[in-house]
């Protein structure tokens, strides 16, 4: 039986998991980002977190068949790393540099794209060969996968489905830089963004007039009770992702979409809710796809990052 480890790589936090080959997580735990001085400690503390581990478990190198790491930014397929803002890291590459410290082959990926490759392995979307998965949290990321492969794209930035366009005439600016972007509208916040404008154009009452803060919990929670202010709010938010998700089924025809983020703990409604405005707009050779909810939760990228070593070094 061969070994390793894959690793998730946040701002926040580094999640470490050691896996047998099999794709069971044997154990797992979590170590602090540290990114002053321009991130340089990051991997070391990676290097000396997986070697302290395996010391103490006293773990023979010889076991080990690589260490897989998912990166929150672009990523080619030979590990170079197109800038990490929130780490502080500019252009290099992880893989070779990570390996020098570990003495173990690496691999690595954006995050977004290395959790889609874990719900593709062991997640919903197990079972197929083409995936889409769309995390709809803060903002909006993911995956593909095609015939069982990773889509990485030339510089690392394939998959960024949150930047598509889907409303042109939005005078509103995206966080990057464009107007009218999938991620505001069909994020968290882009719902909360949403409610708020719906709100101001309606003297309809609704409870969500009386919360301090509105939240996507909230508007969910409040047409799951019959308010029909959240409920008309809800149908423009499933109309949108419904041509968004359309669009992108058109390009890869995947079996699965797999829907994770925040906004997926909505649960079967968002699924309900989006499925007649997929149909109504998606091309009818690529509607037969299967929708799932995301089943790793923070699990998904350490199993895509481990994932990733097993398919380049088994």
């Amino acid at each position: 039986m061969r070994y390793g480890f894959g690793v998730d790589l946040g701002g926040t936090t580094v999640k470490i998991a050691y896996f047998d080959e099999n794709g069971t997580i044997l154990d797992k735990w979590e170590i602090p980002t540290v990114t002053a001085g321009g991130g340089v400690q990051i991997l070391p503390d990676i290097a000396a977190s997986i070697k302290g581990y395996m010391d103490s478990k006293e773990i023979g190198a010889g076991s080990i068949v690589g260490i897989g790491i998912g990166v929150p930014g672009p990523v080619d397929s030979k590990g170079v790393v197109n800038k990490c803002v929130n780490l502080g890291w500019g252009v290099f590459n992880i893989a070779d540099r990570l390996s020098e410290l570990t003495g173990f082959p690496v691999k690595a990926g954006n995050d977004a794209n290395v959790a889609a490759l874990g719900e593709y392995w062991k997640g919903g979307g197990q079972g197929c060969d083409n995936m889409v998965f769309v995390t709809l949290g803060t903002g909006v990321g993911g995956g593909i996968v095609i015939e069982g492969k990773l889509l990485h794209g030339a510089h690392g930035s394939g998959a960024e489905i949150g930047h598509l366009v889907l409303m042109r005439d939005e005078t509103e600016q995206c966080g990057c830089g464009k107007r009218g972007c999938v991620e505001q509208y069909c994020s968290a916040t882009g719902i909360v963004r949403m409610a708020y404008k719906h709100l101001a154009s309606t003297d309809a009452f609704s409870s969500l007039r009386i919360l301090e803060a509105i939240t996507c919990k909230d508007i969910f929670d409040a047409g799951k009770a019959g308010d029909a202010v959240a409920q008309e709010i809800l149908e423009k938010y499933y109309a949108l992702l419904g041509e968004f998700l359309a669009d992108l089924c058109c390009v890869v025809n995947p079996e699965a979409v797999v829907l994770g983020g925040g906004v997926s703990k909505a649960g079967k409604v968002l699924i309900e809710g989006t499925k007649p405005y997929f149909q109504k707009y998606v091309f009818h050779a690529a509607s037969n796809v299967r929708f799932e909810l995301a089943s790793l939760g923070n699990d998904a990228g350490a199993y895509g990052a481990f994932k990733l070593a097993l398919d380049a070094f088994a």
